[in-house]
């Protein structure tokens, strides 16, 4: 498994932006998918954003698209997730996730969980 930490969270008014990150700290994120992953007070969680191990494709739940992205670093030591035009019904705790050779889809066998990191949006 894979230490992983989420960062960037916080407080923000509806239509106002976020950048969440996650990091493996002392590694890079190579040969692993990444899912950014959300859970809301009373909710199941859900999958938001995924890229894959080769970095070649990106995933959406239909609730974000157009709205968020998903990327890597060069390096391949972040994954970021730009949230933008953001929504109340987008507060929750978000959480990455990381799967060796997954393919960056909700039921990739992700095996690696941070803690979350919360995101509030106020209207």
């Amino acid at each position: 498994q894979v230490q992983l930490v989420e960062s960037g969270g916080g407080s923000v008014q509806a239509g106002g932006s976020l950048r969440l990150s996650c990091a493996a700290p002392g590694r890079t994120f190579t040969n692993y998918a990444v899912g950014w992953f959300r859970q809301a007070p009373g909710k199941e969680r859900e999958f938001v954003a995924g890229v894959s191990w080769s970095g070649g494709s990106t995933n959406y739940a239909d609730s974000v698209k157009g709205r968020f992205t998903i990327s890597t670093d060069n390096a391949k030591k972040m994954v970021n997730l730009q949230m933008n035009s953001l929504k109340p019904k987008d507060t929750a705790v978000y959480y990455c996730a990381a799967a060796r050779y997954g393919l960056g889809f909700a039921g990739s066998g992700y095996e690696s969980w941070g803690r979350g990191t919360q995101v509030t949006v106020s209207s």
